[in-house]
C-alpha cells in the first residue's frame, strides 16, 4: 500500500481529459471533487463531471470553460425516510431501479459519451458501474473515497431485502475493475480495491478571516456562536430560543425562506461559504459525514453530532473525530427536545488537536494526472494484508444486530497515515495474535459485541480493580464492598441479559398464549467468580460467622449497584450450608421464608435464588465459594422484566463459571421457578424467555405452552416499538395480578367441568343433546375442551357460543371451592373470604391469543398506514381488554389516550399519523405502556411531546425506553482475568 508522499510532480506531456462520475448522495462528496477540480483545471486540464448534483454547486466554485457539467444518474446513495434516519429496503430498491435494470443501457451510454469525449482517465466518487465501463474500453480508473457502497448496503440486504443480496455482489464486482483506490481519512473497509493509496484529508481552504466574518454576520468578536448545519431539518420542527446557552448566537445553514427563527438564531444565505463559517464559530450541531468531519477537523472546531440510523460510514468518521478530540455525541432524543446547553457547554471544554495535512485536492489531482500518462503510483506490498483485514472488519460489522451501537475493533485502528506518521505498514497477522483487552482486563473468551453498556461495566469493574476508589467516605457503601469482592488474579465470568418491552401476550402467557417480546437496550449484567473456601476475600462480620462457627465452609457474598435508589441493603452473604437440610435441598417454602427475615434483603432471592433453583432441579453441588456483583439498567417496578433480567444473568453468569451446559429454554424455565417459587411471584415464562433467547430488534414469538420458541420475527424497518413508563410502579406480586390469575384459572376450571358435564350427558342419553354447545360439534371436541390444559387453546368462537353466558361476572372464593374444588394453579392459592372476578380474566386470553396471532400476521403485510392501523387496533383492543380484567391504571391510560389524541390530530389535519397504537404492557396495574408509530423523526418528535405533556399533567417525566439489544445466549459470556504486566 503506497503513500501519496513520494508521487513525482512533474507536468503531464499533454492537456488531459478526465470524467468524474460523481454521486448524488450528498453535497459532502461534491465538496471534495470540487477542490480536486480545482486543482485539475488548473493544471490546464478538461474535466468532465457526471452527477445528479446540481450544476450551480460546481460552477459557483470553479468558473472555466475547462470544467463541463452532465447530469446523469447511476446510482442513488441512501434513500432518507427522515434526516435522521435510512430506508433500506427503499434504497436497495431505488438502486436497482437506478442501476441494475439498466445496466446495459448505462454500459452502452457510458461507452459511448467515454468515446465521444476521448477520455484518458475514469474518476469515481464512488459510483460503482463506471469501472466496470472503464475496463471494458481498456482506459484506467479511480475511485475516491472514505466508504464503498457494498459495505453500506450489506447490512440493508441483511435488515430488510436479503432479495436484493446479487446488488452488492455486483457493486463489490465493479469496483474490483477500479485500478486504484484513493482512501480518504475516517475510512471504513473496502475489499473489493485491488490497490489502495492512502491520501491526506480533502478541504476547502478559507477566502476570510474570522473577523471578516463576524464582522460582516454583526458578531461580537467574544461572542459564543453555534453552527447549525444539519443538512434537512425534522418538518414541523421549530427552533427555540431557550435551547442555547444565555448570550450565545446560532447561525443556521440550509434553512427554508419560509422558516421561522428566534432572535438568537441567525439564517445564513444559501450561497454562503461553509469554510469561513465553520472557522468562525465556536462549536457545530450537525451529522458526520465526510465534508463536516473533515472541515472540523482541519479547523479544529468542535463538532456536537446526532447519530443517524443505518449510516455506516459514521462510525469510521466518528472514530477518526474521537481520536483528534473533536467531537462528542447528542443524544437525539435531546436533540430533538432541545436539551443542547450542556452539550454545547461541553464541547467548549475540548481540544481539537488534527495537525494533519489538509491538502488532499492537491495531492489527490497530482496522482489522477500521473495515474492518466500511465505512470505507476502504488505499491502491492500491503495491499493483500489490507484487504484481508477489510473483509475480517467487513464480516465484524455485518454481524453485528440492527439497533445496537456499533463498535470498531480495537486492532482495526487509525492508520499511522491518518496520524500523520507515514504509511501503514502493520500487518494483519501481528494484530489478530494480540489479545483484545480492555481497561485493565484481558477478555479470555468472548466479545464485547459493541454494546457500550458492556464497556461500561467493565470500566465500573476496572475502577474497583485492586480498591482504587476515592476515599471511602465519598463512595457508596456498595462500592466500597465490591472493591474487596473479587479476587483480581482470577476468571472472572460476565453475563449481560436485557429486559422485555411486551409488545403483545402480556398476562395470556400464564394461559398459554402466543406473546410477541422486545429484549430492550437496557439489561443487567453480573459477574461471578468462584473460590476455594481458604482463599475467599470474606467481609468483616462474613469472617467473624466463619470463625464463630470453626472452619471455613462456601459462602456467597452479592453486592448489588444502584441499592441506594430502591432502598434496598446493598449487600447480602450467607453460607451454602444454609440452602441445605441434610444432604437435599431445602424446599423452595423454606427459602421463600429465609428471604423474607429481612424486608431490606429479600431482593437477594432474585440472585442466590437461581443457586438453589440449580442444586434442586439439576443436582449441582457447590462446594466453592462464590462472589457475584449485580449492575442492572433495567428500571424497577416499570413493568419491564427487571427481575427476569436479574435471574437470567445471574444463572447464565453461574452456569459460565461451573461450565454447567444449559439450554436458554431451559434456563429461562428456571429461572421462571426462581420467580414462582423462591420470590414468590405468580409470573408467566415470558419474560424468562425474552430475556434469554431475544435477539435485538426481533420479536420473540413464543407459545407459552410451557414455553416454545416459535420464531424470531424481524421487526420491519417502517416501523418503531416505543416503551414510556407511567411512573405507578408495577409488581407481578401484588394483588391485582395474583388475582386476576386466579380468576383466569377459574375460569378454565368451569369451562372443562361444563365440557366434562356435557360428555357425560351425551354418552348416557339415548337421544342425540341438542344444547348449543353440542350441536353439531360432536364428542371428540367436548372431550377435548374438558382435557383443556391453556385456556388460549379454545377459539373465541367457540367460548362466546357455548361457555361465555355460563361464566359469572365475579364469584367468591368459598363458593367456587365448595362447587369446584380447586383452580388447579401451582403458584397462586384462593382465598376463601375474597370475591374474585372471572368473565374478564378468563375471556382475554382466549381473545388475546388471537389478536397476537393476527398482530404477528399483519407484520409481515406491506408497509402502508392500514398494517400500521390494524396493528395499532390490536393494541388499543388489549389495552381495553386489561382494564376490563382490573389491570389498568390512571398512568397508563392517560399515556394511551395521548397516542391515540396525537394519531387523531395527524388525521384531522389531512396528514398521515406517525403514531398508530398503544397498550399496557405485562402484569398491568400501571408500569409501561408499549407504542407503534412509524420509524421517523416525526414519531420521535411526539413520543417527546407525550412526555412533557404527561409530566405537565402529572408532575413525572416518563422514562423513555427505545432500542433493542441481544438477550443472554446471543450475548454468551465473558471472561475476564486481570492483565498481567
Amino acid at each position: 500500500m503506497a503513500s501519496a508522499g513520494g508521487a513525482d510532480r512533474s507536468p503531464p506531456p499533454r492537456r488531459l481529459v478526465f470524467a468524474f462520475y460523481l454521486t448524488g448522495h450528498g453535497f459532502g462528496h461534491a465538496t471534495r471533487a470540487i477542490e480536486v477540480v480545482r486543482h485539475l483545471v488548473a493544471a490546464g486540464h478538461e474535466v468532465h463531471v457526471a452527477t445528479a448534483v446540481p450544476e450551480f454547486v460546481f460552477t459557483a466554485e470553479v468558473r472555466s470553460s475547462r470544467l463541463r457539467i452532465r447530469r446523469v444518474i447511476l446510482d442513488c446513495g441512501a434513500v432518507q425516510a427522515d434526516p435522521l434516519t435510512v430506508d433500506p429496503l427503499a434504497t436497495l430498491e431505488k438502486y436497482r431501479e437506478a442501476a441494475v435494470v439498466p445496466r446495459e443501457s448505462i454500459l452502452r451510454e457510458e461507452t459511448e459519451w467515454l468515446s465521444s469525449i476521448k477520455a484518458d482517465l475514469v474518476i469515481s466518487d464512488v459510483v460503482p458501474v463506471v469501472c466496470k465501463v472503464a475496463a471494458h474500453m481498456g482506459i484506467r480508473s479511480v475511485c475516491i473515497g472514505n466508504f464503498s457502497w457494498d459495505f453500506i448496503y450489506s447490512e440493508y440486504i441483511m435488515e430488510a431485502g436479503y432479495h436484493h443480496r446479487s446488488v452488492v455482489w455486483q457493486i463489490a464486482e465493479d469496483y474490483a475493475h477500479c485500478d486504484i483506490l484513493l482512501r480518504l481519512p475516517g475510512y471504513g473497509p473496502m475489499p473489493a480495491f485491488r490497490n489502495v493509496i492512502d491520501v491526506p484529508l480533502i478541504v476547502r481552504g478559507l477566502r476570510k478571516s474570522r473577523s471578516e466574518v463576524r464582522k460582516e454576520l454583526g458578531l461580537e468578536e467574544n461572542a459564543k456562536v453555534l453552527l447549525f448545519n444539519f443538512g434537512g431539518q425534522p418538518a414541523g420542527w421549530k427552533l427555540k430560543q431557550e435551547w442555547l446557552p444565555d448570550g450565545w448566537i446560532c447561525l443556521v445553514c440550509g434553512a427554508s425562506d419560509s422558516q421561522d427563527v428566534p432572535p438568537n438564531f441567525i439564517k445564513l444565505a444559501k450561497d454562503a461559504y461553509t469554510p469561513d463559517v465553520i472557522a468562525a464559530s465556536d462549536c457545530m450541531l450537525g451529522k458526520i459525514g465526510y465534508g463536516a468531519a473533515s472541515e472540523v477537523l482541519a479547523y479544529k472546531l468542535p463538532l456536537v453530532f446526532v447519530r443517524r440510523d443505518y449510516f455506516n460510514e459514521e462510525p469510521f468518521l466518528r472514530n477518526l473525530l474521537e481520536h483528534y478530540q473533536n467531537s462528542i455525541e447528542m443524544i437525539r432524543s435531546d436533540f430533538l427536545a432541545g436539551h443542547w446547553k450542556p452539550y454545547l457547554l461541553r464541547a467548549l471544554t475540548l481540544q481539537p488537536c488534527y495537525n494533519g495535512p489538509t491538502n488532499g485536492g492537491e495531492v489527490v489531482a497530482q496522482i489522477l494526472q500521473d495515474t492518466a500518462v500511465g505512470k505507476e503510483c502504488i505499491s502491492d506490498k500491503f495491499c493483500g494484508a489490507r484487504r484481508l483485514q477489510d473483509a475480517i472488519v467487513s464480516g465484524y460489522q455485518l454481524q453485528r444486530a440492527p439497533g445496537r451501537d456499533v463498535h470498531i475493533p480495537d486492532w482495526y485502528s487509525l492508520s499511522e497515515t491518518e496520524i500523520g506518521a507515514g504509511p501503514t505498514s502493520q500487518n494483519v497477522a501481528t494484530k489478530e495474535t494480540t489479545a483484545l483487552c480492555f481497561e485493565d482486563f484481558e477478555i479470555l473468551h468472548g466479545d464485547l459485541q459493541g454494546l457500550t453498556d458492556t464497556m461500561d461495566f467493565l470500566k465500573s469493574l476496572s475502577e474497583l480493580n485492586g480498591n482504587n476508589l476515592e476515599s471511602p467516605e465519598k463512595q457508596h457503601t456498595e462500592r466500597t464492598a465490591a472493591s474487596v469482592l473479587f479476587d483480581w488474579e482470577k476468571e472472572i465470568y460476565i453475563a449481560r441479559a436485557p429486559g422485555r418491552l411486551d409488545v403483545m401476550g402480556g398476562i395470556a402467557d400464564y394461559s398459554g398464549s402466543l406473546v410477541l417480546q422486545m429484549p430492550l437496550r437496557e439489561a443487567c449484567h453480573v459477574a461471578v467468580q468462584r473460590n476455594h473456601p481458604n482463599k475467599q476475600k470474606l467481609w468483616k462480620h462474613t469472617q467473624a460467622r466463619q470463625l464463630e462457627n470453626a472452619g471455613l465452609a462456601p459462602v456467597l457474598q452479592i453486592v448489588s449497584f444502584g441499592s441506594e435508589l430502591s432502598n434496598r441493603a446493598p449487600t447480602f452473604d450467607m453460607d451454602l450450608s444454609d440452602f441445605m437440610n441434610g444432604e437435599k435441598p431445602i424446599s423452595y417454602e423454606k427459602a421463600r421464608e429465609f428471604f423474607c427475615q429481612n424486608p431490606s434483603q429479600k431482593w437477594a432471592a432474585y440472585v442466590a435464588g437461581t443457586i438453589l433453583v440449580l442444586m434442586t432441579e439439576l443436582g449441582v453441588q457447590f462446594t466453592d465459594s462464590m462472589s457475584i456483583l449485580v449492575s442492572s439498567a433495567v428500571p424497577e417496578g416499570k413493568g419491564v422484566s427487571s427481575s427476569a433480567s436479574v435471574e437470567v444473568a445471574t444463572m447464565s453468569a453461574i452456569a459460565a463459571a461451573y461450565g454447567l451446559n444449559i439450554n436458554p429454554r431451559d434456563l429461562a424455565l428456571l429461572c421462571q421457578k426462581v420467580e414462582n417459587h423462591v420470590v414468590g411471584a405468580p409470573c408467566g415464562v415470558m419474560d424468562q424467555m425474552a430475556s434469554a433467547c431475544g435477539e435485538a430488534n426481533k420479536l420473540l414469538a413464543m407459545v407459552c405452552q410451557p414455553a416454545e420458541v416459535k420464531e424470531l420475527v424481524s421487526i420491519p424497518t417502517h416501523m418503531r416499538f416505543w416503551g414510556l413508563d407511567s411512573g405507578i410502579r408495577h409488581s407481578v406480586g401484588g394483588g391485582d395480578y395474583g388475582s386476576v390469575r386466579v380468576g383466569t384459572y377459574m375460569g378454565r376450571k368451569m369451562i372443562k367441568s361444563a365440557a366434562s358435564d356435557l360428555v357425560s350427558e351425551s354418552l348416557t342419553s339415548e337421544a342425540p343433546v341438542q344444547s348449543d354447545c353440542y350441536k353439531g360439534n360432536g364428542t371428540g371436541l367436548l372431550k377435548s375442551e374438558a382435557a383443556l390444559e391453556y385456556l388460549c387453546n379454545l377459539p373465541p368462537h367457540r367460548f362466546e357460543a357455548s361457555y361465555a353466558k355460563d361464566i359469572p361476572e365475579v364469584i367468591s372464593g368459598d363458593a367456587f371451592l365448595e362447587k369446584y374444588g380447586d383452580h388447579s394453579d401451582t403458584v397462586t392459592v384462593i382465598d376463601p373470604k375474597r370475591s374474585y372476578s372471572v368473565k374478564a380474566p378468563t375471556r382475554h386470553p382466549i381473545y388475546e391469543n388471537f389478536r397476537v396471532e393476527t398482530f404477528k400476521t399483519l407484520l409481515a403485510a406491506g408497509n402502508t398506514d392500514e398494517q400500521l392501523s390494524g396493528l395499532g387496533e390490536l393494541m388499543y383492543q388489549c389495552h381495553n381488554s386489561y382494564s376490563a380484567c382490573g389491570l389498568g391504571s390512571d398512568g397508563t391510560d392517560r399515556l394511551v389516550d395521548l397516542v391515540q389524541e396525537m394519531q387523531h390530530r395527524a388525521t384531522s389535519e389531512g396528514g398521515s399519523p406517525s403514531l398508530f397504537g398503544a397498550k399496557i404492557t405485562g402484569g398491568g396495574s400501571g408500569g409501561t405502556v408499549c407504542v407503534i408509530g412509524k420509524n421517523c423523526a416525526r414519531s420521535s418528535e411526539e413520543i417527546l411531546e407525550i412526555q412533557q405533556r404527561y409530566k405537565a399533567a402529572t408532575g413525572y417525566l416518563p422514562i423513555l425506553f427505545d432500542g433493542s439489544s441481544p438477550g443472554a445466549a446471543k450475548f454468551g459470556y465473558l471472561k475476564i482475568r486481570r492483565r498481567r504486566s
